[in-house]
């Protein structure tokens, strides 16, 4: 009888059942806790009294105590502190130049943030395919025992394996619920992590911008006050062209 490609994937389907789908999702789910552990225990390391630091990079920078306002957010563990020292770094090249430097620090602390994210991300949209997948090859073998004809000719042996046969449908049928249910087991929790990770992140970057920006404020009122002052010494008005007298 002539193959056709269609049996040969069923066959192979069959031939391999559904079991392999599970240790799959089993093993994703053991990646997933890894990740969210690891991940917990990073942003927990971060965590910071950030009103208390806003206030005291405020009244450091009001008192003109730059390298003391620098000292402090480095010992800071926050990921928002790391970004301020970057700008406290390029505080005595101006505004501009802080601003640039906060931009980039910010940008490496969020990739230190969204590390292993993008794993949970794509275990928690994908593990429910991979549990259908499971259901599928299930019910597949379901509907090939169901579909067996039966022999008129059986023994009696033939005929209590025939009668057997509902109970086997029964169990394909189960292990493919089965596979739905393990799919969803691993994406559930890996969904739900994976949008409160996003939610610190964003809670983070949003702390990060409001003290760049307290940086930011102090340095734009300092220094045109130092141009201005530059433009007023005597050493200016000395360099000032003679022809207008």
């Amino acid at each position: 009888m002539h193959t056709t490609l269609l049996d040969l994937l069923k066959h192979a389907l069959l031939d391999l059942k559904a079991s392999w789908v599970m240790w799959i999702l089993l093993g994703l789910s053991a990646l997933d806790l890894i990740i969210i552990v690891e991940r917990a225990l990073f942003f927990f390391s971060l965590r910071d009294d950030l009103p208390t630091l806003a206030a005291a990079l405020d009244k450091l920078l009001r008192a003109g105590n730059v390298r003391e306002a620098l000292e402090r957010m480095r010992a800071s563990r926050s990921s928002e502190a790391a970004v301020v020292v970057a700008g406290l770094r390029h505080a005595d090249d101006g505004p501009a130049s802080a601003e640039k430097a906060m931009i980039g620090a910010a940008a490496l602390q969020r990739v230190k943030l969204e590390r292993g994210l993008a794993i949970l991300g794509t275990v928690g949209n994908n593990a429910p395919f991979l549990g259908l997948l499971g259901t599928v090859i299930g019910v597949i073998e379901a509907f090939e025992i169901l579909g067996r004809p039966a022999d008129p000719g059986l023994s009696a042996a033939g005929a209590a394996a025939a009668a057997l046969a509902p109970q086997a449908i029964m169990s394909s049928i189960a292990e493919a619920l089965v596979a739905t249910a393990v799919g969803l087991f691993v994406a559930i929790p890996a969904v739900g992590a994976y949008n409160y990770f996003q939610r610190l992140i964003q809670s983070q970057s949003a702390s990060t911008e409001a003290l760049s920006n307290l940086l930011l404020a102090h340095l734009s009122a300092e220094f045109p006050a130092i141009a201005s002052a530059h433009e007023a010494s005597p050493g200016a008005r000395a360099s000032s062209p003679a022809g207008e007298h």
